[in-house]
């Protein structure tokens, strides 16, 4: 199988400073992959050089098989906070894509429904707990149909207990639309529960340590013993590149 995605970042830098050297991530169609390592070690950087939000790099991008030059529609990207507009509504938020006259799309509230915010469209931001606001953010990363979604950190500001929540959410809507993930997250057991592979970054500068696969079917079981054997193998690698 072809991977959807595959980036080779030679060298990115910040001034003097060697954020990526010699990383090179590849990831299949459908597939979940979580990047984890110290702060500073680069996944947020590595999220926008996908993106096409940072083109100052050596190296390149390809989306089954083409190389990318800047932004694309097949790309979509969900930054940890929701940023959403607060003088539009739910709705207009999910379809900005199309403008304010895209809140009657129906796509707009099969979505909602999806993220379990069915009957929120005319709600406005301010009337939302964090969670939902991450939830709209999500339907309208979903809303423009990408093939590969990207987060950073996307569920860092919301309770443990939402969290989880987001977590299940997220993985569903990844198999309903068939979209390929690629999520940054300090979350070690975030990272093994949602992932069909975990990749461990080393820092100064960051590359590929360690690629950890989770052969474990969904749904999932917290407790499953696996996951919590690869849990300890995650927390192992993280101590091996000095993230804790």
């Amino acid at each position: 199988m072809t991977d959807m995605l595959d980036v080779h970042v030679r060298s990115k830098r910040f001034g003097d400073k060697r954020v990526l050297q010699d990383l090179r991530v590849a990831v299949a169609p459908g597939e979940i992959v979580t990047l984890v390592g110290a702060s500073g070690c680069g996944k947020s950087t590595l999220l926008r050089i996908v993106a096409g939000l940072d083109q100052d790099y050596e190296g390149e991008v390809r989306l089954n098989g083409r190389v990318q030059h800047g932004l694309t529609r097949e790309i979509g990207f969900i930054f940890q906070e929701p940023r959403l507009f607060p003088w539009l509504t739910v709705a207009e938020n999910v379809a900005f894509d199309l403008g304010r006259a895209g809140r009657n799309d129906p796509r707009v509230s099969a979505l909602l429904a999806e993220v379990g915010l069915a009957g929120y469209e005319s709600a406005l931001p301010k009337q939302l707990s964090g969670g939902q606001a991450q939830r709209v953010a999500i339907a309208r990363g979903l809303f423009t149909q990408p093939r590969l979604l990207l987060l950073d950190e996307p569920f860092s500001a919301v309770d443990a207990f939402t969290r989880m929540k987001l977590q299940d959410m997220l993985v569903d809507v990844a198999r309903t639309h068939d979209i390929t993930l690629l999520l940054v997250t300090h979350d070690i057991d975030e990272s093994v529960f949602v992932s069909d592979r975990v990749l461990v970054l080393e820092s100064q500068p960051g590359r590929m340590r360690e690629q950890i696969g989770v052969p474990v079917e969904r749904p999932r079981d917290r407790g499953d013993a696996t996951l919590a054997a690869l849990r300890s193998r995650v927390l192992g690698a993280l101590h091996e590149v000095h993230a804790i």
